[in-house]
Formats: structure tokens, C-alpha cells, sequence
């Protein structure tokens, strides 16, 4: 079975460049919540500790089977530890052998960044240029080159509380071909902005957007709410918005929409998988308010394990280990791969 290290998650991108990385991802997104019938579903097991959340997110078809581990620690970054760190494998179903083993903190990045994107394909308006985002933290470079990736943006106005993160973040993305623009508020940061990515990792629900500083037309990427007790809008947002979100048991309880008591169902309009596939509309004018309610699911990262395989199978790349026996002439002989050293150890 193939092992992916950080370096090959990194020499894989390479090979096709982060854009041509996230329009594949963001084909296979399609095809796999266009395929959302087809597979075995289930809400995260999520372990809830005092400083953190510890969490397994499993999900099948009829080819593959995928999990991700994955912890969100918002206090790690004061010891420079990252608050988001993965590791997920890629299994066949019909033998149930590991194909896979990867690390996932680079590519849970991605995986959430393309995912918002494509929202916001379906529910931005067409011709968006201008977007803002709240918070500079690790997600926030990979929602924006996500996001470029899918629209011809020329404005991107940020704003973080830590002055550090707004130095890094600009400095991360001078190079590139949209204008990089600072703002000293939330409101000043959204003010004629198309799409707004809330992304903070604060373990509260508090209100980082409230509903009288929107305009028309604006959409909003909730990703920072992702927890039970974490989230970022004011519900007053919610009660006039048009709400997509990926998976409704998982948001339910995680979502900005957990904010919502007993209205939550009524008020959501559809999964994102109904959007994908054209059985509900995204965005119907110019005049909506739109929020994409992301809590991260694990189809997304069957996504891109699967794209990652395919990939490395490609490019001849990851390195092959000896996760499970492969050299017994006799399948029922398990036996025989310790019974030598067990003899020698005894005679000695």
C-alpha cells in the first residue's frame, strides 16, 4: 500500500499546480455529491475535551472506503502547535485492504477550501470580484487561491485581530494577481464585498458578522463554526438567508444553524448535494443573501484521497509499505510470520 508523507502531498501538488489541483478536486466534489445516494453516511464520532475536539470521520461506496482522523485545538497556536492536524487512509471494499495512508493536514485545508468554493460558484453571484475574509489564521491562504481558482478575483480585503496574521497573510499572497487590501474592522472589511469567509477559531458562539451590516446580494462562507458552541453568525443572518450545508444531522449539531433551535430544518434550503446535482436552485438573483454553513464532511475527504490516489498512481510517487501481510503462501497461516522468531527467541 502506498504511504503519503507531507513531502509527496507537496511534490503531487507540483506536479500540477495548486490551481489545476483545486479545479480536479472540485470536479470530484462534484461527482461524488452528485453520487450521494450511493454512499453509507454517517455524522462524524467527534470526542469533546476540555481543550480541544478529537474526532474519526468515516464514509464508503461501492469502491472505496475512507476515514480521517482529525483535531481541532484552538489554544495550540500558543505553543506554535497547529490547531488542525489529519491523517486519513483509502481502502478497496470488496477486499477491505488499505490502498492508502496520508497525512491530511495540508489536504484538509484544501479539501474545505475547494468545498467553499464550489459554493460558491452555485450561490455568489456570477460576476463576484470583491471578497473579504475574517480571520488570517492557517485556512484562510487556501479559501482564498480556492476561491481565485473558480473566480476572476481582483479585491481581497482581509482583517484578523492579530496584526501578525495579517503581516503573514499578505505576505503570503503579494505575489499574486488580485489586489491585497488591509482592513482595520469587520464592517470596513465586508463593506461592497461579493463573498465574505468567516474562518476564526474561537471556541465560542459569538457574532462576527452581524445581519444590519449586510447588503444585498452578498454571500458568506461560514467555516469557523464547527463545533457544538462554536460559531460566528449573528442568527439573525440565518432567518433571512438562504442556507446550504453539507451533511443536516452533522450540522445540526455543529453548525451555525445549531443556533437555531426547533426553526433549523424548516429554515435550511438544501444540502449540497441537492444544489450539485440540480435538484434545488442555488442562487436565483442578485438581491439574495446566501450563506454556505460548512462544518466539513467526510465525502470531502474521500474526495481528495481518492484524487490523491489517482495522482500518485500517476506520477509514480509515495512511498510502498508493509501495512499488512503480503507474503503468506498459506492465507490461514498467520502464525507462520512469528513461529521462526518465536523458536529462536525460545532456543536462546
Amino acid at each position: 500500500m502506498l504511504l503519503l508523507e507531507i513531502p509527496v502531498v507537496q511534490e503531487i501538488v507540483a506536479k500540477i499546480t495548486l490551481k489545476n489541483f483545486y479545479l480536479r478536486l472540485c470536479a470530484y466534489l462534484i461527482e461524488d455529491f452528485s453520487n450521494w445516494d450511493n454512499f453509507q453516511k454517517s455524522a462524524r464520532h467527534a470526542v469533546y475535551v476540555p481543550n480541544g475536539v478529537l474526532e474519526l470521520m468515516p464514509i464508503c461506496n461501492d469502491e472505496f472506503y475512507s476515514f480521517k482522523y482529525v483535531n481541532g485545538h484552538p489554544n495550540n497556536p500558543l505553543t506554535n502547535k497547529l490547531n488542525v492536524v489529519a491523517f486519513g487512509m483509502l481502502a478497496d471494499v470488496v477486499t477491505g485492504y488499505p490502498l492508502m495512508i496520508s497525512s491530511m493536514t495540508l489536504l484538509t485545508a484544501m479539501r474545505t477550501a475547494a468545498t467553499a468554493a464550489l459554493a460558491s460558484r452555485y450561490l455568489a453571484k456570477k460576476t463576484s470580484k470583491r471578497l473579504a475574509i475574517i480571520g488570517c489564521g492557517a485556512q484562510s491562504e487556501f479559501q482564498i487561491l480556492a476561491h481565485h481558482a473558480l473566480f476572476d478575483l481582483t479585491d481581497v480585503v482581509y482583517f484578523d485581530i492579530d496584526p501578525a496574521a495579517m503581516l503573514r497573510f499578505a505576505d503570503n499572497l503579494k505575489n499574486e494577481a488580485f489586489s491585497l487590501i488591509p482592513a482595520d474592522t469587520i464592517q470596513a472589511a465586508i463593506l461592497d464585498a461579493d463573498i465574505i469567509i468567516t474562518a476564526t477559531a474561537c471556541k465560542e458562539k459569538l457574532h462576527i458578522l452581524e445581519q444590519s451590516w449586510l447588503t444585498p446580494g452578498q454571500h458568506i462562507c461560514g467555516i469557523g463554526g464547527d463545533a457544538p458552541g462554536k460559531t460566528e453568525l449573528d442568527p439573525e443572518i440565518l432567518q433571512h438567508a438562504k442556507i446550504v450545508v453539507e451533511y443536516l444531522p452533522q450540522t445540526l449539531k455543529e453548525g451555525e444553524i445549531q443556533n437555531l433551535g426547533k426553526d433549523a430544518t424548516s429554515l435550511v434550503h438544501a444540502e449540497m448535494w441537492e444544489i450539485l446535482s440540480g435538484l434545488k436552485a442555488g442562487r436565483e438573483n442578485d438581491t439574495e443573501i446566501t450563506v454556505f454553513d460548512s462544518v466539513g464532511f467526510a465525502l470531502e475527504d474521500f474526495s481528495i484521497l481518492r484524487l490523491c490516489y489517482q495522482l500518485a498512481t500517476e506520477h509514480r510517487l509515495g512511498k510502498t509499505i508493509d501495512l499488512i501481510p503480503q507474503s503468506l503462501v498459506d492465507c490461514k497461516n498467520l502464525y507462520g510470520l512469528l513461529r521462526n522468531t518465536h523458536e529462536n527467541t525460545t532456543k536462546s
